[in-house]
């Protein structure tokens, strides 16, 4: 809501100070009670100068240019008071004088530091990442559009309260086709990057205050799903009718022992595989979400799938290691293994990888660091999150201990 506010303009000339009866003339601002003096840099004869009207006296040419030079700077003044009293925005004088002096700062709206990240990332992040980007994006424009009426705000008006705000937001936000509101950590996801936008232009000075100073982002910690030894060898030793379905299970398995993610997997060639510091097999390659070297030993029955599918049609014409689908499609054929094998977990591709890292190397004694280095992960911590099936590891290892004790 725009509060009334106070506004003069007052032409004044400093008579104590004049030489040769001329003397400096000047434009004072009044706005709310603070007040500022500009030098118009023009002199005036003291003796034409009439203080009540603000103008000068007489019918001169040197008079009458004057005035009409003073009533166009009230003219202009006044429209851009009006301009800027007009935006809903905290008015002061020292911001009407430097408009008026053409030294106020460009002023960016919120649309121009979303397309000066588009533009900037496109080459740096992944396209699926800035996909990521441009979805919380238009949640963010949304938000604006239903908080406060308008397609676009200027950056200086971000506050905290604008952050709390689009986390309200985000958490009653309700889909269409009736799908569940968004949870904690992909509501967080969103204000995060928002954050990163909101940084960004502060590092570059469109923006006085990091209106993120005071929030803090609260990720809740979840177990990651993963498949069990058991449960591993179960969809291991399943053979189907469908070649389809054999196909995503060995490539599933693939990923089980490599912990090579998707999106990695379907642009690995055989020109990945190379011979290691050990004399054997390595797969070698960057990860495509964060450019990260990764190079992973072999295991064989990840040689295994390799070999049986060398010759596979789709491998031949694509030039790729194993035959490429849809993510989309494989998480689909998945949820049909997952029936017909009976485990009732939500069992996606990437549930592959969390096997690797647990059930594969950390249960078997593999170091943390190594595996942190196997997965292409840049920070310790990522792993660590995985840490836990250690834990639950001794947890069951004590509990036989426990019985083989009460028998005896």
């Amino acid at each position: 809501m725009r509060t009334s506010s106070t506004f003069s303009i007052l032409f004044w000339i400093y008579a104590s100070r004049a030489v040769n009866n001329q003397t400096g003339l000047y434009l004072r601002l009044t706005l709310n009670g603070q007040r500022v003096n500009i030098s118009l840099k023009r002199k005036v004869c003291v003796d034409t100068w009439n203080s009540k009207t603000q103008r000068a006296n007489g019918s001169s040419k040197v008079s009458k240019n004057l005035n009409i030079y003073l009533n166009n700077i009230q003219s202009d003044i006044y429209k851009l008071y009006e301009e800027l009293h007009s935006k809903e925005t905290l008015l002061d004088v020292q911001t009407l004088k430097a408009h008026f002096l053409g030294e106020a700062k460009k002023r960016f709206s919120f649309r121009e530091i979303i397309n000066y990240h588009n533009e900037k990332m496109q080459h740096k992040l992944h396209k699926n990442t800035l996909g990521h980007y441009k979805t919380s994006q238009r949640y963010m424009l949304s938000y604006i559009l239903s908080e406060y009426g308008k397609s676009d705000v200027e950056l200086s008006d971000l506050s905290f309260e604008f952050v709390i705000g689009f986390e309200s937001y985000l958490r009653s936000y309700i889909p269409e086709g009736g799908l569940k509101t968004m949870g904690n950590n992909t509501a967080m996801k969103h204000i995060k990057r928002l954050k990163r936008m909101v940084t960004l232009a502060y590092r570059m000075g469109w923006i006085n205050r990091d209106p993120f100073a005071n929030y803090q982002i609260k990720i809740e910690k979840k177990e990651r799903e993963f498949l069990s030894k058991e449960e591993l060898k179960n969809i291991e030793s399943l053979h189907f009718n469908v070649e389809r379905l054999n196909v995503v299970r060995d490539i599933f398995i693939f990923s089980c022992y490599t912990g090579i993610s998707y999106s990695d997997i379907i642009n690995l060639k055989f020109s990945n595989i190379t011979i290691g510091i050990d004399n054997k097999y390595w797969i070698m390659a960057e990860r495509v979400k964060t450019g990260t070297p990764f190079k992973i030993p072999l295991l064989p029955k990840a040689s295994l799938i390799i070999e049986k599918y060398s010759e596979h049609p789709k491998v031949i014409y694509s030039g790729s290691l194993l035959p490429k689908l849809s993510n989309q499609k494989l998480n689909s054929y998945l949820k049909e293994i997952a029936d017909l094998s009976g485990i009732a977990k939500n069992l996606t591709f990437h549930m592959a990888r969390h096997t690797f890292a647990t059930t594969v190397t950390l249960s078997n004694g593999v170091p943390i660091e190594t595996v942190s280095k196997l997965l292409g992960h840049t920070r310790l911590a990522t792993t660590q999150i995985y840490a836990r099936v250690v834990e639950r590891k001794v947890s069951d290892d004590m509990n036989l201990l426990r019985q083989k004790l009460n028998t005896i």
